[in-house]
């Protein structure tokens, strides 16, 4: 399996596009990152190794990450749009806390296979899927008591 730069890469050459210094940085700081990023919050990570890049290159840069299947974006229906690298990585789902907005990456067979499942029953070939549960944590329900 290629690199996510090497993908990247080859995906700006398809769209006759070049591989900038900027780019370079904002793809290795969000591969870098556990957390699901806000591009906001990738702005000002990267702001901190190049005070040159401005947001408006974040987000065209964010753009063809997401166009490269390199990078993700989530809704975790706080009005956020928050990004994660997905390229080379096992397909995951997502508890958010309505409360705090504490995301829990999770990965369950059965639920995968339930879900193949029930589109084949339906006639449908899943081709992808995103699967968020929404609730409230145990943190925050035991704040509310």
């Amino acid at each position: 399996m290629k690199m996510p730069q090497d993908v990247f890469i080859d995906y700006l050459a398809d769209n006759n596009l070049k591989i900038t210094p900027q780019r370079r940085l904002i793809l290795e700081t969000i591969l870098n990152q556990k957390e699901h990023l806000s591009s906001e919050e990738l702005y000002a990570k990267v702001k901190k190794k190049d005070a040159s890049v401005g947001q408006a290159t974040i987000y065209r840069t964010l753009k063809l990450l997401v166009d490269a299947d390199i990078v993700e974006p989530l809704d975790f229906a706080d009005g956020v749009t928050r990004y994660e690298a997905s390229y080379g990585k096992e397909h995951h789902d997502h508890l958010i806390c309505t409360v705090c907005s504490k995301n829990i990456e999770i990965m369950d067979p059965l639920i995968e296979r339930r879900q193949e499942e029930i589109a084949e029953k339906h006639g449908f070939k899943l081709c992808s899927h995103k699967m968020y549960l929404y609730g409230i944590c145990e943190e925050c329900r035991n704040k509310k008591l």
